[in-house]
């Protein structure tokens, strides 16, 4: 593992660069694994509070404290790429306003401190049912973080809303793990109209997440669940479109 070697002074003129916040979490983990097993990118660069316990000659890590990321703004220079996996739970956080602060404030401010940098896209993890105006909490700060990061200015900005996320998370979350079972249980059952529910692989949304990435496109895009799933089903760098 190589740890805090760039300075920000330049950067390799053969492959992408990218970079992922909330690589400790389980989409993170899993938009890093693709990343580095993509051909296209030649580092792959991470802002996270822990180490992720694995090495590979790509892999940039850099341990930091989110309050801290304006500081760290030289680790965004050279990307074209960043990938946002910051979220919780209101459990978790302990509260709605520490909530906010990870799932709304943390990537408008990486947002910004990336068009700042000339970062090209911006993707993000958002959530099914996003909506500023939603009377459920959790969907509302949801809304309005698409909401404030499109209005950055970036180039390219990707959304993505994925359904319940199927993996094997660090932490135990017992009532994402019992509606994972029944939504495996009702998959075969999901078709037609139904079909935009279904559970969704972690996996399978950060195969999504690098293939748009690597299409390159322009303007704000948002990906409904629907669309992940089939997104997600092929390989990342047969859509290596520059």
């Amino acid at each position: 593992m190589r740890t805090n070697r760039y300075n920000g002074s330049g950067v390799g003129k053969i492959g992408l660069h990218a970079l992922v916040l909330g690589a400790t979490g389980l989409v993170g983990g899993e938009v890093v694994q693709e990343l580095l097993r993509s051909e296209a990118y030649e580092e792959v660069r991470v802002l996270s509070r822990r180490p992720l316990g694995i090495q590979h000659s790509k892999l940039l890590e850099t341990i930091i404290d989110l309050e801290q990321l304006e500081e760290n703004a030289k680790h965004f220079f050279g990307v074209r790429d960043v990938f946002c996996c910051l979220g919780t739970t209101i459990r978790k956080a302990g509260s709605q306003v520490k909530f906010r602060k990870v799932d709304l404030e943390y990537p408008l401010r990486a947002a910004k401190i990336s068009r700042q940098q000339g970062v090209k896209q911006f993707l993000a993890v958002s959530a099914m049912g996003a909506d500023p105006s939603s009377r459920v909490f959790y969907n509302c700060v949801k809304g309005e973080a698409e909401q404030v990061i499109s209005s950055v200015g970036l180039p390219g900005v990707h959304l993505f809303r994925p359904s319940l996320l199927l993996g094997d998370r660090k932490e135990f979350r017992l009532g994402e793990k019992a509606g994972a079972l029944v939504m495996k249980g009702l998959d075969p059952l999901m078709r037609g109209r139904a079909s935009k529910y279904r559970a969704i692989p972690a996996a399978t949304l950060a195969r999504a997440m690098v293939t748009i990435a690597l299409t390159s496109t322009a303007g704000t895009h948002v990906y409904p669940n629907d669309v992940i799933h089939v997104l997600g089903t092929g390989t990342a760098d047969s859509a290596y479109i520059l």
